[in-house]
């Protein structure tokens, strides 16, 4: 299962968003409200763990140098 952010959605002005982390199939459908208290909630996108290479591509190790 994958472990997912999610905040709530402001229903006033001024009101900040709380934000839950939420475990779920990876086919399942994005929540739209909280399972337990029924607010309405959206899926935040965090940033991964990618790799980045800087420089050279790991391909060009390899060509022959002239």
């Amino acid at each position: 299962m994958a472990t997912y952010v999610y905040e709530t959605v402001p229903q006033k002005k001024g009101q900040k968003p709380k934000r839950y982390e939420i475990q779920q199939k990876m086919s399942e459908d994005a929540l739209t409200h909280h399972p337990e208290t029924g607010e309405p909630i959206r899926r935040v996108i965090t940033g991964g763990s990618g790799w980045v290479t800087h420089g050279s591509s790991i391909l060009s190790m390899n060509a022959k140098k002239r």
